[in-house]
């Protein structure tokens, strides 16, 4: 896999390449990751750079290095900054699946004044188009729309196949969101989303519409998620 120095350290880049992977489920909850040997060649990186994209995910608890073992995944559960409950897809993780993201377009779309997208987003946004695979089986289609807030001017240029976490994405930006509203219910979904789901035409889907919002109360994005619930329910999880 090749790295570009435009993108920041190169031990920061396979941290977080890593890190992506622990958390959707490529190297499971006790599992051991690749050895150094074995990610310099991936990489194509010196041994202390390998060296030190691990040292930070065992600084972060992600992972334990174990005489005689390995390096075994620790910890498969970011820090959650919004509340004390964990992400779904984590939850997805942690009862063993695997999970893998794929865009599927990204885009700056022009709003016309007068309508309801430009009351809500502004003169334009970034429309991002991504379907969850689940065990390799399509699961969740979402269309995600970034405001002016979140983009500044000239929107966020080109997100790289390798691109997996908005709410990171947004974080590496210094954007911080603080609340979410969501709205659930149940309805046919498009003739694109069933074909992305490998469902029936006019199939029903469980789907999840969400306005995120900063601090100060900014809205920052708005999202529509259409998930495939025959192939695995949608789960909560709060803690007390």
């Amino acid at each position: 896999m090749s790295l570009t120095r435009k993108k920041g350290p190169l031990y920061q880049q396979i941290k977080k390449i890593l890190k992506d992977r622990i958390l959707h489920g490529v190297y499971p909850l006790g599992s051991s990751i690749p050895s150094e040997p074995q990610l310099e060649q991936e990489f194509n990186v010196s041994k202390m750079t390998v060296r030190n994209a691990v040292q930070e995910l065992s600084q972060e608890g992600y992972v334990e290095k174990r005489s005689g073992i390995g390096t075994i995944v620790k910890r498969n559960t970011s820090f959650f900054k919004l509340s004390k409950g964990k992400k779904f897809t984590e939850l997805l993780v942690e009862e063993g699946h695997k999970l893998e993201k794929r865009l599927l377009a990204s885009e700056l779309v022009a709003n016309e004044a007068g309508t309801d997208d430009y009351e809500r987003f502004g003169p334009y946004c970034q429309r991002i188009e991504r379907l969850y695979m689940l065990d390799g089986q399509p699961y969740i289609h979402f269309i995600h729309f970034l405001t002016p807030a979140a983009l500044g001017r000239g929107g966020i240029g080109e997100l790289g196949a390798d691109f997996q976490s908005l709410y990171d994405f947004l974080e590496e930006r210094d954007i911080l969101l603080e609340n979410f509203k969501d709205r659930f219910f149940v309805e046919p979904a498009s003739f694109e989303t069933c074909q992305l789901l490998e469902l029936p035409e006019g199939a029903h889907v469980l789907k999840r519409l969400r306005n995120s919002y900063d601090g100060e109360g900014l809205l920052i994005e708005y999202s529509i998620g259409c998930y495939n619930t025959q192939l695995h329910h949608y789960l909560v999880s709060y803690d007390t």
